[in-house]
């Protein structure tokens, strides 16, 4: 009976046809042309932004790139796998929707995919360098004192290779990239996993080394910076009053924390359940005008990362400098508590996020 079981399993999935062979134009847009327009002015106004945005982040880095800490490098290139997205990704799709078919044949689509799929790992990857090294700056102190430039510069080069190796996996032959459903813009193909079990091991991989493994550790990292910032100015107030003041800090840190994760949930979430229920559950049960939905939310992640990261530090900048020009002496007994292990930890966020 197992066997038997088996041969049948065997048989359905060979008999499987993922939607790209089951009509005669993959490309050809599944969705109305009012739709269709109403999709390119969107991607058309999220691209422009994602890139002024990034760029400008980019830009002003760049006037002080030598005294750049670790952790703005960081963020740089955070803007720049964004930056790469809107500038190499966008513009295929945006053209794609005017059009009202995929113009770029199969060629054209697996560079889009391939793109995509790059910088988004590269953009994911390097949010969790970012969380891990503010976990470890400000919940391990000793991690700070040892951490310098070519360390950042060793990370991003970790980040880079990794983003190209999974990205390039598909070309050896166990992936593949194919248009999505509505058949104006291309992505990894998670139908795959309805063909083999090469393919679901290919798509288990994926979802697990580039998504649930690097949320794992964002969501845990600023957790327990949480944790820690709370912890932290509880006990300093006991030493100090006057950095009770810090609860400002705290509150600050915790909305960063919680827009980053937020952020990156709202935008990615949905498209990869979408793309999970594709992959193995009934793919043509998701109805077209559905699946565009989340594909369009997550071309958005690109545009809100520099108004996370650089807005917020600018409140930052203006609660320092507000607080800190009020008495040089409170600015010189501020950063004398810290011969305290716990106070050291709010004054490292401070410094750091």
């Amino acid at each position: 009976m197992n066997g038997m079981a088996s041969d049948h399993n065997t048989s359905s999935q060979e008999e499987y046809l993922p939607h790209y062979f089951q009509k005669e134009d993959p490309f050809a847009s599944k969705l109305s042309k009012e739709a269709d327009i109403i999709a390119g002015f969107y991607l058309t106004v999220i691209g422009i932004l994602s890139t002024l945005g990034n760029g400008y982040v980019i830009f002003m880095s760049s006037k002080r790139k030598k005294k750049l800490r670790p952790a703005e490098i960081m963020t740089v290139n955070l803007a720049v796998c964004d930056l790469g997205i809107s500038v190499v990704g966008k513009p295929f799709s945006i053209i794609s929707f005017f059009s009202h078919r995929w113009v770029f044949g199969w060629m054209g689509c697996r560079w889009y995919g391939w793109a995509g799929f790059f910088f988004g790992c590269g953009s994911l990857i390097t949010m969790t360098a970012v969380s891990l090294d503010r976990y470890l700056k400000i919940c391990h102190l000793s991690y700070g004192t040892w951490l310098k430039r070519h360390h950042a510069f060793i990370c991003l080069a970790v980040i880079w290779a990794y983003a190209t190796f999974w990205a390039t996996v598909p070309f050896a032959g166990v992936g593949n990239y194919a248009p999505e459903p509505f058949g104006t813009s291309c992505t990894l193909d998670w139908w795959l996993a309805q063909a083999s079990v090469a393919g679901q091991a290919f798509i288990l991989s994926i979802l697990f080394f580039c998504l649930l493994f690097p949320t794992a550790v964002i969501v845990f990292s600023y957790v327990k910076i949480i944790l820690k910032v709370k912890s932290s100015t509880k006990e300093v107030a006991h030493y100090d009053t006057r950095i009770q003041n810090s609860n400002i800090l705290e509150m600050k840190l915790t909305k960063v924390a919680m827009l980053i994760c937020a952020g990156f949930l709202i935008a990615w979430i949905p498209y990869a359940v979408v793309s999970v229920w594709s992959a193995f559950g009934q793919p043509d049960s998701v109805p077209i005008q559905f699946s565009v939905v989340p594909t369009l939310l997550a071309k958005s992640a690109a545009m809100y990362n520099p108004i996370i990261y650089q807005v917020i530090d600018c409140k930052f900048a203006c609660c320092r400098s507000g607080g800190l020009k009020r008495s040089s002496l409170r600015k010189s007994r501020m950063y004398t508590v810290p011969a305290h292990r716990d106070s050291t930890a709010v004054n490292e966020t401070q410094l750091e996020v």
